[in-house]
């Protein structure tokens, strides 16, 4: 019998203090954010040898903690790197080539360090400037072998999807990674919601694995009446989004 989400996650959690690291604000508390592990590194390398990595020069990455090596990887690799802020609270931000100076980008790529050089860009300047981006990074509590993510609950990932579709920013055909450690690979008993962004690869230290994927990306954009309390009024490009839809 598969287990449900509840039992999922909290098995999950207890294989993860084994080998998961604290984050500075939260502790050991996995449902407020997105732990590094020991062989994330391993990921970022299985990574980095994949065609779609290679062939993209700009990427979204999420602002996980199990993605530092990820995006050192990026900056080093000279690609255009798009994040977000913890929250979006700040919205978008950017990180172009040449931005970070040679020797700095292990530094660069903590959620401290970038900091530094993070620029902020609006959705209508994204689009402006590359019209679209192909390849898409975002951690994971939780994931089913077909790709659906599941665990934390707030659903930022879907949502940065939803305000990147809206604008015409991502596509179908964007490609969506999934990083994790292989503890939080599991067969739960899930259903995908209609906004659940379905991740292409799951990449665990020890394998890329394509998914069974058997689940559309969402084309919904904004369910705005499926919106986090407060979340309209502290996430910048969501107002954005609202107001590009008034326009038209």
């Amino acid at each position: 019998m598969n287990m449900n989400a509840e039992q999922a996650r909290e098995q999950i959690w207890a294989e993860l203090r084994k080998v998961g690291k604290p984050d500075t604000r939260f502790h050991w508390d996995f449902a407020e954010f997105i732990a590094d592990y020991e062989g994330s590194d391993l990921g970022a390398d299985i990574v980095r040898e994949h065609e779609a990595y290679q062939n993209a020069s700009v990427v979204f990455i999420t602002p996980d903690n199990n993605m530092r090596k990820l995006r050192e990887y990026t900056l080093i690799d000279k690609k255009t790197l798009i994040m977000t802020t913890y929250g979006i609270n700040r919205g978008f931000q950017i990180v172009r080539p040449g931005d970070v100076p040679e020797g700095k980008e292990e530094f660069a790529s903590t959620l401290d360090g970038i900091e530094l050089f993070l620029t902020p860009i609006s959705l209508k300047e994204i689009k402006e400037e590359f019209d679209h981006i192909p390849l898409l990074f975002t951690g994971a509590s939780a994931m089913k072998p077909n790709g659906l993510r599941f665990g934390k609950g707030h659903g930022y990932f879907d949502l940065e999807w939803g305000m990147l579709w809206e604008m015409g920013i991502v596509t179908t055909d964007s490609i969506v990674f999934g990083l994790g450690h292989d503890c939080q690979i599991v067969d739960a008993d899930i259903d995908p919601e209609e906004y659940d962004t379905v991740v292409d690869y799951i990449v665990t230290p020890t394998r890329c694995v394509k998914t069974e994927n058997n689940h559309p990306k969402p084309t919904l954009g904004i369910i705005w009446d499926k919106l986090e309390d407060g979340m309209f009024d502290n996430i910048p490009p969501l107002q954005e989004v609202y107001e590009e839809k008034v326009k038209s």
